[in-house]
């Protein structure tokens, strides 16, 4: 059994994670078991914005401003998949609660609903996520890739992602400028 369950965690990317995906980056935990976990990186935006997505879906847009919303990456995985990372006051047709601030739908349904200003109070959309397989993630943190912190609806909704980073450091008492990649021999 799983005995460190972060779901509704934050994982910062330490200059230690070698794979690039996630270089510099805050991954927010959907799910996490003995089968492994589902994340979503929040601050790498895409080049492309929630105006973009109403288009290809062919979405009326009647809420001003919604179409301005940057799309993010969410991970390397399903990069075709939107997501839409939101608060909990509503839900849609697949939406997986995660906390008591949190919910991430994958419907159209919601988009639908940003488009006509009726949406969750706060989101951020993505496409594609981030995944481990079982263990996998355990033995990123085991060889130190990643910090864990609490998310919190400020973290995941307020923090312009520029300062998302640093932010859930700070809130750990770590400051990242000090971190260094590899360690030097005397």
């Amino acid at each position: 059994m799983n005995s460190t369950d972060l779901t509704g965690y934050l994982l910062i990317a330490l200059p230690t994670l070698e794979d690039s995906n996630f270089a510099n980056s805050v991954v927010y935990i959907a799910s996490h078991s003995d089968e492994g976990a589902m994340g979503l990186v929040l601050n790498q935006p895409s080049t492309i914005t929630i105006g973009q997505v109403f288009e290809q879906l062919e979405i009326q847009i009647t809420a001003l401003g919604a179409e301005e919303e940057p799309v993010f990456s969410g991970g390397p995985v399903q990069q075709e998949q939107g997501f839409v990372l939101h608060s909990p006051e509503l839900i849609w047709e697949h939406t997986l609660p995660i906390n008591d601030f949190s919910a991430l739908t994958s419907s159209r349904d919601i988009l639908e609903a940003i488009a006509q200003g009726a949406g969750p109070g706060h989101y951020r959309m993505m496409l594609g996520h981030a995944g481990w397989g079982a263990g996998q993630l355990e033995g990123e943190l085991a060889e130190d890739a990643w910090l864990t912190a609490p998310a919190s609806p400020e973290l995941l909704f307020e923090t312009p992602f520029t300062d998302l980073r640093e932010a859930a450091a700070s809130a750990l008492g770590v400051d990242m400028t000090l971190l260094v990649g590899r360690g030097g021999h005397a």
